[in-house]
């Protein structure tokens, strides 16, 4: 065990002991890359993720059949919904001949339901199953990328309806274009010519691959509740889809050669199996959105997510440095911040500068706009706002939910103490507002600040 600290010890020395201006650029950008690799592992040994993987197979399980009707009822009305029994094949080709059998089940299931005659009752529930995991799969995401606040209503039902309806139309005209590019005559003459017929030969083995990373990239993009910048996306969809084409082969090879599934199991081992594949599916998924945020907030790479905690007076630090910075901006006119913004303008977790802003939405100290992102303003005139009323309003945070001030014991030798503390911080502090701290300090580089919506 003491060896395996020692290891542990100089791993961690040397990942986050190396400064990595001081050494080469391509032992930079190992070092770069090993430090993702170990945040990825941390959360993966951690277990979050697996149990989250654990549930999304439940929820797609329930669902798998109401999506695939919504999608091919969509896809029926463009004419391309003759695309949907080859692509579930094709994911579910490790499967091998169960997969087939599986796909020939679902289709069948599709055939079978009939959108039109169900009804309003019976149309609602079908689109609240699907809506259901949708809604799943965000809060997975955004417990990924540390989002305490789900969407609105109004917004995930419109954002779900444009998945359900434009998501599939793009996926199978995609697939569809490619497929009559790859037979058109002059693909066809090219295949002959070389060095064009190697090189459409490896284009074709490639195409899987950067449409399988597409996709991942479009849902990393769409289903957090923040906004996730598109290198971001496309450097987690890289290694997911590389992932997940590399595991169906492997896997495919493992369901061929096991066949005590089918003596252990006899007909229950097709469900067995497609658990086993969509489980290793949403947990390569949620990998690859670990990756992208740990790509786009280099910073919580070292830090585990428990460690995300704020002291108190972290907490009263940052709760006027958001005070001033959104109040500056907004007496010079300039864009307003944002959540994410503003935690790339102080290097803070976006959890963490969510958590406080909440606190300032319901105390009625700052405003949130109706943009998308929402930006953040003031409530109301910050010369009226003392600066001890912001500096109580953190001290009282969750005591409502909590243990209060009234039911302590009380002991005339502490109340003296904080009284003198109160008192003392109250007469340093008499004339100062809002205000004068949002005047205070020095201007805000534009480079460093808001771009606003």
């Amino acid at each position: 065990m003491a060896r395996l600290v020692a290891v542990k010890g100089r791993l961690y020395g040397l990942l986050w002991g190396t400064d990595l201006a001081a050494v080469a650029p391509l032992r930079r950008r190992l070092i770069r890359a090993a430090r993702l690799a170990y945040a990825v592992a941390r959360d993966l040994a951690d277990g979050q993720l697996t149990l989250r993987a654990m549930s999304l197979v439940y929820t797609t399980l329930l669902s798998l059949v109401p999506l695939l009707a919504l999608s091919f009822s969509v896809l029926k009305a463009f004419g391309v919904h003759n695309q949907v029994r080859p692509t579930l094949l094709a994911v579910l080709a490790p499967l091998g001949d169960k997969g087939v059998q599986i796909t020939e089940q679902v289709i069948g299931f599709i055939d079978n339901i009939r959108v039109g005659v169900l009804g309003a009752v019976g149309l609602g529930l079908l689109i609240y199953t699907v809506t259901a995991l949708l809604q799943k799969i965000e809060v997975s995401f955004n417990y990924v990328w540390r989002v305490k606040r789900a969407r609105p209503l109004a917004q995930r039902f419109s954002q779900y309806l444009s998945v359900l309806t434009i998501g599939p139309v793009l996926v199978f005209a995609a697939i569809g274009i490619t497929a009559s590019f790859m037979a058109s005559t002059v693909v066809q003459a090219l295949l002959a010519i070389e060095p064009f017929g190697t090189l459409i030969g490896i284009a074709g083995r490639l195409l899987p691959y950067l449409l399988v990373i597409a996709a991942f990239a479009f849902i990393y993009i769409l289903m957090p509740n923040t906004r996730v910048r598109l290198r971001s996306a496309m450097a987690g969809a890289l290694v997911a889809g590389v992932l997940w084409q590399t595991l169906g082969w492997g896997f495919a090879t493992f369901v061929s050669a096991s066949t005590h599934y089918t003596a252990i199991y006899a007909g229950f081992a097709i469900v067995v199996v497609s658990m086993i594949w969509l489980y290793l599916n949403w947990l390569i998924v949620l990998i690859g959105a670990s990756l992208a945020y740990y790509y786009q907030y280099p910073g919580q790479l070292a830090s585990r997510r428990r460690e995300a905690r704020l002291s108190a007076r972290v907490t009263e630090k940052l709760t006027l440095l958001l005070v001033a910075l959104i109040g500056r901006h907004y007496y010079r006119g300039e864009s307003p911040w944002t959540t994410e913004t503003l935690a790339a303008r102080l290097a803070v977790p976006v959890s963490s500068v969510d958590t406080v802003l909440q606190l300032l939405l319901q105390n009625r100290i700052l405003v949130e706009t109706t943009d998308d992102p929402p930006a953040y303003l003031p409530a109301r005139a910050l010369e009226s706002l003392p600066v001890t009323a912001l500096l109580d309003i953190v001290r009282g945070a969750d005591e409502e939910g909590g243990i209060g001030l009234a039911g302590l014991a009380h002991d005339p030798e502490v109340e003296s103490v904080l009284e003198c503390v109160d008192t003392a911080v109250r007469q340093s502090l008499a004339d100062r507002t809002l205000h004068d701290l949002v005047g205070a300090g020095p201007p805000v580089p534009e480079e460093q600040g808001g771009t606003g919506h």
